[in-house]
């Protein structure tokens, strides 16, 4: 007897999210089923790939990162990256913007955002500095300075989730994601709070936290699943918003990405690892539950775009 499967479909749905605006706008979420299960049904947005564009420190990347983008100046880098068609937004990041670090003002990443706007005709995503009181300022100032341009700010977290979500999801009608800590409750919490403060469900994003792989990533994986599951099996509206994770920042920052091969020759060149690292994190964090990825190295993106069309 022929073998006929059983489709398992849900009623709920992941919410769709518009990112940015024009022509080159994109759409994600809208799932009805657990990643690339195309059997059960068919995803009616694919993920996407955002590439991380940081302003600090371009003298260490990796010769193949620098050969591609040829210039250190973070205008051009975008444009750059923007012109790839596997490409669907930019996020920049304000690194530089520690005030522990090089503290870069708050006026002159007002101007980069603005240039990099400008510039580019892809979705923008802008990424802070970690440190909630700066970021605070830079995304209700960025916000404001980006009005209209739909762009998407990284992120707001349990200490600063009023301001953020008051200014750049409600004044200046921005999407807002929402940072927690690799944890299905302390998501769904920030979640509620922000809908509650006003914030549509429409408008925002879940930052469920992430890690390198082999660096307690069980913990990142076993959250997503719980999230998807709680989204579509159980219709858990607090939890139907995409994901997206930021696999470049977790990544480029471990041993394997950044010892350089004549202190560890046995491990192979620093820019393979470190693009194994990437790309390995983020298929998994994809068919974890991961709407959208963060990535920063050309070869990476190609790769993880080319395993997202052949499985869509």
């Amino acid at each position: 007897m022929p073998f006929t499967p059983k489709k398992h479909g849900f009623n709920a749905s992941v919410n769709e999210v518009t990112l940015g605006t024009g022509d080159k706008a994109v759409t994600f979420g809208g799932e009805s089923t657990f990643p690339f299960y195309s059997f059960d049904a068919e995803a009616k947005h694919r993920p996407i790939i955002g590439a991380e564009i940081s302003d600090l420190g371009y003298d260490d990347e990796t010769e193949g990162y620098k050969a591609f983008f040829g210039a250190a100046d973070v205008v051009e880098r975008a444009k750059k990256a923007a012109a790839m068609d596997e490409v669907a937004f930019i996020c920049l990041h304000f690194a530089a913007a520690d005030p522990f670090g090089a503290n870069k003002s708050t006026e002159d990443c007002i101007a980069e955002a603005k240039a990099v706007a400008d510039a580019i005709d892809k979705p923008l995503v802008i990424m802070g500095c970690k440190n909630i009181d700066k970021d605070t300022e830079l995304f209700t100032k960025i916000s404001e300075a980006l009005a209209g341009k739909n762009i998407t700010v990284m992120s707001a977290r349990e200490e600063s989730y009023k301001a953020i979500g008051a200014s750049a999801g409600l004044a200046y009608g921005q999407k807002v994601s929402a940072e927690s800590a690799v944890d299905i409750n302390l998501a769904k919490q920030l979640n509620v709070l922000l809908m509650q403060l006003g914030v549509s469900p429409k408008s925002m994003i879940m930052n469920l936290g992430s890690a390198a792989a082999g660096y307690g990533y069980e913990y990142v994986v076993s959250t997503m699943d719980r999230v998807r599951a709680a989204a579509l099996g159980q219709n858990d509206t607090q939890l139907q918003m995409p994901t997206i994770t930021p696999v470049s920042t977790e990544t480029w920052v471990v041993k394997e990405s950044i010892a350089e091969e004549a202190d560890l020759p046995d491990w192979g060149p620093r820019e393979e690892r470190g693009i194994d690292m990437e790309v390995t994190t983020a298929a998994a964090s994809l068919a974890a539950g991961s709407d959208a990825v963060i990535l920063k190295h050309p070869e990476s993106i190609r790769t993880i775009y080319a395993m997202i069309d052949s499985l869509c």
